[in-house]
C-alpha cells in the first residue's frame, strides 16, 4: 500500500480548528504506520492502535473524532470495537474489511459505523470518505445546535430571557406530578409590578423594558438551582419553588421584594426612581388541579395589591 504523491500535498486547510483527530486501528504494522503518515500529511492529527483493547485505552485518554478500524483484529474484532465506541463516545467510525471477508456492509452500519471500505484501501478513496464523514459530522452538529436554539426560543421570553408562560404551564404540570408522587411540598409565587402602566406612561416603554429586564435578573439572583422563574405576561412574573412549603416560599418572596425595592432606576433625567412589586404566595394542596393552584396564587397577589402594594401575601 503506497501513498499517492498528489494527495500527500493536501494541506488540510478545511480541517483546521475542526473535528480532525483520527484514530487508526489495524494489527498490520506496515498498513497502520503508512496510513497514519498519510493522514497526518493530509492535515489531520492521527493516532494508531494495533488492537481493539489498545484503541479503547487510547480513547480513555485522547479526544478522537473519527476511528478508522479494520474488522479483523486480535481479541475483540472491529465490529465489537465499533459497538463499544458508539455506546460511549461521540465518535464516527469507518470500518475496513477485505473483499472476501465474512462481514457485511449491513452489519457494520447496524453497529453504528458511518462508512465501510474494502481492503486493500486506496488512500485517495479513504481520504474522500474521511472528508465526507467529517462534513456530515459537522452538519449534524450544526443542525443540532440550531434545533437547540429554536427550542430555547420557543420557551423563552425574548426581553427578560426568563422562561415564558407556555413553558410555565408545562413545567408546573411536571412539578405537580412530582409533588403528588413523592408527597413533597411545592410552592408558587405570582409577582406583579406596582403602577407599571404609570411608569411606562411617564418614562416611556424603553425605560419600562429596562425595568422588566432588571426585575428578571433580580428574581433569578434570589433563586436556587432547582427553582425556575417565568415572565407570565406583561408586568407579571411567576416562580415555581419545588421542595418548598408556604412559609419558606414567603421568605423567598420577601427576599425578592426587598431586592427589587432597593434596586435604583434612573429613567430620563431622574435618578433613583423606586420600583416595587406585589407578591402572592401559595402552597400546592394535594389533589387539586393546576388551574386552582394558579388561581390561588393570583388571588394572593391581588390581596397584596388591595392592602397597599409592595407587600407579600400568602393564601392557603
Amino acid at each position: 500500500m503506497t501513498m499517492p504523491t498528489a494527495l500527500v500535498q493536501d494541506n488540510g486547510s478545511n480541517n483546521q480548528n475542526l473535528d480532525n483527530r483520527i484514530l487508526i486501528v489495524d494489527d498490520d504494522d506496515a498498513i497502520r504506520d503508512s496510513m497514519q503518515e498519510f493522514i497526518e500529511r493530509s492535515g489531520y492529527t492521527a493516532f494508531s492502535a494495533g488492537s481493539a483493547e489498545e484503541a479503547m485505552e487510547l480513547l480513555a485518554k485522547e479526544e478522537v473524532h473519527v476511528t478508522i478500524t479494520d474488522i479483523i483484529l486480535p481479541g475483540r474484532d472491529g465490529l465489537e470495537l465499533t459497538d463499544y465506541i458508539k455506546s460511549g463516545y461521540d465518535i464516527d467510525v469507518i470500518v475496513m474489511t477485505g473483499y472476501s471477508g465474512d462481514y457485511s456492509y449491513e452489519e457494520a452500519i447496524n453497529k453504528g459505523a458511518s462508512d465501510f471500505v474494502f481492503k486493500p484501501v486506496r488512500f485517495e478513496e479513504l481520504l474522500l470518505r474521511l472528508k465526507r464523514v467529517l462534513k456530515e459530522r459537522r452538519l449534524t452538529k450544526e443542525r443540532a445546535k440550531m434545533l437547540g436554539k429554536l427550542q430555547n426560543l420557543a420557551i423563552t421570553d425574548g426581553l427578560t430571557k426568563l422562561y415564558n408562560s407556555r413553558h410555565f404551564y408545562n413545567q408546573l404540570d411536571v412539578e405537580v406530578g412530582r409533588c403528588r408522587r413523592y408527597k413533597h411540598p411545592l410552592a408558587l409565587l405570582l409577582l406583579d409590578i406596582d403602577h407599571f402602566k404609570d411608569y411606562n406612561d411617564t418614562y416611556g416603554h424603553l425605560e419600562g423594558d429596562k425595568v422588566l429586564v432588571s426585575i428578571g435578573l433580580n428574581i433569578q439572583d434570589c433563586l436556587r438551582g432547582m427553582d425556575s422563574a417565568y415572565r407570565y405576561g406583561g408586568e407579571e412574573f411567576t416562580v415555581i419553588l419545588p421542595e418548598t412549603n408556604g412559609e419558606e416560599a414567603r421568605t423567598v418572596a420577601e427576599r425578592i421584594r426587598r431586592k427589587i425595592e432597593s434596586e435604583p432606576h434612573n429613567p430620563g433625567e431622574e435618578a433613583n426612581v423606586a420600583v416595587t412589586i406585589s407578591v402572592g404566595v401559595t402552597e400546592y394542596v394535594n389533589g387539586e388541579d393546576i388551574a386552582a393552584f394558579v388561581q390561588r396564587a393570583d388571588q394572593a397577589m391581588y390581596g397584596s395589591k388591595t392592602k397597599g402594594r409592595n407587600i407579600v401575601t400568602i393564601q392557603y
